[in-house]
């Protein structure tokens, strides 16, 4: 884990440091740009047990990441400047009124691309990350757009008989190592994010996923305050339960977990959404690394409204992937759809990158896959 921090905070930090002195403003985007870098870093990591404990080293860096405010006065993220923004402006970049967002591509009720069910006639195709730095993943580097290009080359080599959707997978709810004033270990990044985010999957007739690292907040309260992007017929979730931990747990020193019932109160929200508002289905990913991350997985049930989504998030090998792969979908529900994740960068330092034909040659064949 601190290989990866360091490697996906060393080019921020190389780029912000040089101005401080002739501009201190940029401090605190660049502090944020260190928090929630420390914040994410640990997506997709090998599989351990719930509750097992972070090695002594990787306890010692989050637990002191935060020693500077990385919010806003009200309590939401400060987002860092985009690059090429004037380096003297504000630190939060201005984003568009985030009430409206352009209008729904697909029509009244419908997907971004037609119809009103993901599956079997899609297979989701999409990058993971968060607003404007290479530590969130792949997605926040550069220009969005640049981004979905990249996705629809992607989806056209895992077609395969359906019609590719592209998904941008934002990181919304984002895990802190310290409690914050509401001692949740949690930060919501700002609404006119979500927005821009938003506006660009509308662009690219894409879904935006607001993926949710808890802290020790509930997972439906989280869901439930994002309900104003919710009732957008091209808004869905996705939840990393490894960052959800207990009461007296502390994100970072142990792994968290979640239970097929908590995902079954979120997924009846959001199926009540649909019905409520005349929304298509659905997307509501699970990121799983290990298996008792998820417990009792059957027991989210079945929600017509809502596609369940077991991302798989083995990481290093493809030997390895695979074998995480078998484990945690050996006994996958009949009502979760198979997912899987690869990472450009920590995939790589164990071989070459899984191709679309290797994994598309997994069994059964992954619906989503996602890369970070």
């Amino acid at each position: 884990m601190a290989r990866r921090v360091r490697t996906a905070l060393s080019p921020v930090l190389a780029a912000l440091l040089g101005p401080f002195r002739r501009r201190p403003l940029l401090l605190p985007g660049a502090l944020f740009v260190l928090v929630l870098g420390v914040g994410l870093s640990g997506l997709g990591r090998p599989a351990a047990e719930a509750g097992t404990p972070y090695g002594s080293g990787e306890r010692a860096w989050l637990a002191g990441a935060q020693t500077a405010p990385s919010a806003g006065p009200d309590g939401r993220a400060v987002v860092p400047q985009r690059p090429g923004d004037d380096a003297g402006s504000d630190a939060r970049h201005a984003a568009p009124d985030p009430s409206p967002v352009a209008v729904p591509t697909g029509g009244p009720g419908q997907l971004p691309r037609g119809g009103t069910t993901l599956f079997p006639r899609y297979r989701l195709v999409g990058y993971s990350g968060g607003p404007h730095t290479a530590a969130f993943g792949r997605l926040g580097i550069g220009r969005v757009d640049d981004r979905v290009a990249e996705i629809e080359r992607y989806g056209a080599a895992y077609a395969a008989g359906r019609e590719p959707l592209p998904v941008l997978e934002l990181i919304t709810v984002v895990v802190q190592a310290k409690p914050g004033r509401d001692g949740k270990y949690r930060l919501r990044i700002d609404d006119d994010v979500v927005a821009e985010y938003l506006a660009a999957a509308r662009r690219h007739r894409a879904l935006l996923l607001l993926n949710v690292q808890p802290g020790r907040a509930d997972f439906l309260a989280e869901v439930r305050a994002l309900e104003r992007w919710l009732k957008e017929p091209d808004v869905g979730v996705a939840l990393d339960p490894e960052w959800a931990v207990g009461p007296r747990q502390v994100p970072g020193r142990v792994y968290g977990n979640t239970t097929g019932d908590e995902l079954a109160g979120v997924a009846a929200y959001l199926d009540t959404l649909v019905r409520r508002h005349g929304l298509p289905q659905k997307a509501m990913v699970v990121h799983q690394l290990a298996p008792r991350i998820v417990t009792d997985f059957d027991d989210v049930g079945r929600h017509a409204g809502v596609a369940v989504i077991q991302s798989v998030d083995g990481i290093g090998a493809r030997a390895d992937k695979v074998a995480t792969w078998r484990r945690l979908v050996a006994a996958l529900p009949p009502t979760v759809h198979p997912g899987f994740k690869l990472f450009f960068e920590e995939d790589t330092e164990s071989g070459a990158l899984m191709t679309p034909k290797q994994v598309l040659g997994l069994r059964p064949q992954p619906e989503y896959v996602l890369y970070e």
